[in-house]
């Protein structure tokens, strides 16, 4: 691990969140719970305060759930090298419904999340592709990240204000970190990226070759 990047394996403390330009505060501590606990396939199909940001059909007859940070570069190197393999193969295909969900490890990555949630419609979804494809630009840096952020923004049609709005929307902010608390305390998270596979949690690495067995098992049945 170098520079600033987020093991997918440690959650920052609350102690060593920083604190974005636009006000927001530190993120909340999570509540550790055991991974390896069952979880209720109803109760994680159920969207959050947010609706859920997903791709594919509706019936399809395998749903994978994403929960991951912007600034975590495992994420990032998941989504630039597997998820337009998955995507292709399987999403494009009618195989797979995929849903992204925000698990932001600080208040960077919550930051981004919001700019991503504020773009809407179908800017919200490119939108993390480019965050995620441009982490080096503007997720560990050591100087101050928001202006590079606001760079990226603007591909997404953002102006000065409605950056600045979107930044200290207070209520957009609850709701992610709600989200976050509640994937940590009802379904286990405890890092970035987690997949959750028709409910059961991918223990493997999120290569394109643990997707295909945990996929194959699902359609073949």
């Amino acid at each position: 691990m170098t520079g600033n990047r987020m093991s997918r394996r440690t959650l920052m403390s609350s102690a060593t969140l920083g604190t974005l330009a636009a006000g927001l505060g530190a993120l909340p501590a999570l509540a550790q719970r055991k991974a390896d606990l069952p979880v209720n396939v109803d109760e994680l199909m159920k969207p959050g305060e947010l609706p859920d940001l997903v791709l594919g059909k509706a019936d399809a007859p395998c749903t994978i759930v994403e929960y991951a940070s912007m600034t975590c570069s495992h994420c990032g190197h998941f989504h630039n090298t597997v998820f337009e393999q998955l995507k292709t193969k399987y999403i494009d295909t009618g195989k797979v419904r995929f849903v992204m969900r925000e698990f932001p490890l600080d208040t960077l990555a919550l930051s981004a999340s919001m700019l991503a949630r504020c773009a809407g419609g179908d800017k919200t979804i490119p939108l993390i592709g480019v965050f995620f494809n441009r982490q080096e630009d503007w997720a560990f840096l050591r100087t101050n990240q928001i202006p590079p952020l606001f760079k990226l923004a603007q591909q997404a049609g953002f102006t000065k204000e409605s950056f600045d709005k979107c930044l200290t929307d207070d209520a957009l902010s609850k709701k992610i970190i709600a989200g976050r608390e509640r994937a940590s305390k009802v379904f286990g998270v405890d890092a970035t990226p987690t997949f959750f596979i028709n409910g059961k949690r991918l223990n493997d690495a999120p290569t394109m070759e643990a997707f295909d067995k945990a996929i194959g098992e699902i359609v073949k049945s």
